[in-house]
């Protein structure tokens, strides 16, 4: 049984569609939002909606309780979080590292779209790069 039987045997199936459809829309827009923060006159609102996007995805993957999702997503909104307090703007190694989340948050995209059990975290996600190098 992979994760999309998972959340459809433990919740409405109202919810994990509107989930589902939500996720992918987001999954689809990070990389575009992350390669604006290069931007300057883009780089705010690119930043805040990264945050919002992080801050979504874990309410909703907790409240599912797809704890690798969540705590990934927690762990992202608080370095976005930091990033746009103290920061105004992004180096290389962070565009770098915010594409390489993405690309997990797409890999559990197809994941959920396969009905396969979600691909484990790379290690290499949990290392924040230098924020202070800006």
């Amino acid at each position: 049984m992979g994760i999309r039987s998972d959340l459809d045997s433990n919740f409405d199936y109202e919810i994990v569609d509107e989930f589902l459809d939500h996720y992918s829309m987001m999954v689809d827009y990070m990389e575009v939002m992350i390669l604006d923060l290069k931007k300057p006159n883009k780089y705010e609102q690119s930043i805040n909606e990264l945050f919002r996007v992080f801050h979504n995805i874990k309410s909703a993957s907790s409240f599912l309780k797809i704890t690798q999702m969540s705590k990934l997503s927690a762990f992202v909104e608080d370095a976005l979080e930091q990033i746009r307090t103290n920061h105004s703007s992004v180096n290389e190694e962070t565009i770098t590292w915010l594409l390489e989340i993405s690309d997990m948050f797409g890999a559990w995209k197809d994941d959920l779209k396969l009905d396969n059990e979600l691909t484990h975290i790379k290690y290499s996600l949990l290392k924040l790069p230098d924020l202070e190098n800006n």
